[in-house]
């Protein structure tokens, strides 16, 4: 795109830019807004790249979430009240997430690790009826502190996701995201929408039931979008912890929605 078309768009409204992109399809606007947000793409890949092993290539992640650009320029809609900075943002995550999944990624050993975490976690808490301890979950998988923080070391890159999919991952039955709920609600049932919003809610409840510093790291690292290393002078501790501390939330998460989902479906 040419330096004096985008000076031209620079200095317009954007809310105006984006007004006359929903009423016509402007192919300049909408290469104007892709040059215009093409940093957010780098920004997020470089979040989601942090967590990720080094086989990994950050411009494979850069490459996803364009797509992800892409696919929130087309559906953004400005009278629902959202920037399109937040909107396009959850976008990019999502496609990079969404493109994680369909070339699986994560080794079938770590995943069985995670999911195994997952599971004693989540049957402790059922048990016992309360937020259990490190020192309890390592005794009942039957291993040291220190071989757990290191299993959590190991299985820390596939906690790296968004909130989104807490609910639904691993269950390739489910279509419906989170995500959808900032679309616009023409083209949704509106029973759609409400089991949506029932389920951000059971996600809410279950992050304020986390341990503090747990909370503090999920709310950190996906409301306030600091990564993890940021988390970690904001809290004065390693990234290393932060990374363990992330992926214990992610996957007691995991138990206890999976616990709530599993009493709705029976």
């Amino acid at each position: 795109m040419n330096k004096k078309k985008i000076l031209e768009f620079d200095q317009c409204n954007e809310d105006d830019l984006w007004g006359k992109l929903c009423k016509n399809s402007n192919p300049e606007l909408r290469e104007y807004f892709v040059y215009k947000y093409s940093p957010l793409v780098k920004y997020v890949a470089g979040k989601v790249a942090m967590g990720m092993p080094q086989s990994i290539e950050f411009e494979d992640l850069v490459s996803y979430g364009t797509f992800g650009l892409l696919d929130a320029i087309n559906k953004y809609d400005p009278d629902r009240g959202i920037k399109f900075k937040t909107y396009a943002m959850t976008r990019i995550r999502g496609a990079i997430f969404d493109e994680l999944r369909s070339i699986d990624w994560i080794p079938r050993s770590i995943r069985q690790k995670a999911k195994q975490i997952e599971t004693v976690i989540s049957e402790l808490e059922s048990k016992l009826g309360r937020t259990v301890e490190d020192e309890e979950i390592s005794k009942e998988l039957g291993i040291s502190m220190d071989e757990f923080h290191s299993i959590l070391s190991k299985v820390s890159g596939t906690s790296i996701m968004s909130l989104n999919d807490i609910w639904y991952l691993g269950d390739d039955s489910d279509e419906l995201s989170i995500l959808e709920t900032l679309e616009a609600p023409d083209n949704m049932n509106p029973d759609v929408l409400i089991e949506k919003e029932e389920i951000k809610e059971y996600i809410v409840d279950a992050i304020k039931k986390l341990p503090d510093k747990e909370k503090k790291v999920i709310v950190l690292y996906y409301y306030e979008d600091l990564t993890l290393k940021e988390i970690g002078q904001v809290l004065d501790v390693t990234e290393s912890r932060i990374s363990q501390l992330h992926t214990k939330a992610i996957l007691r998460l995991r138990g206890r929605l999976g616990r709530i989902k599993s009493d709705l479906v029976g």
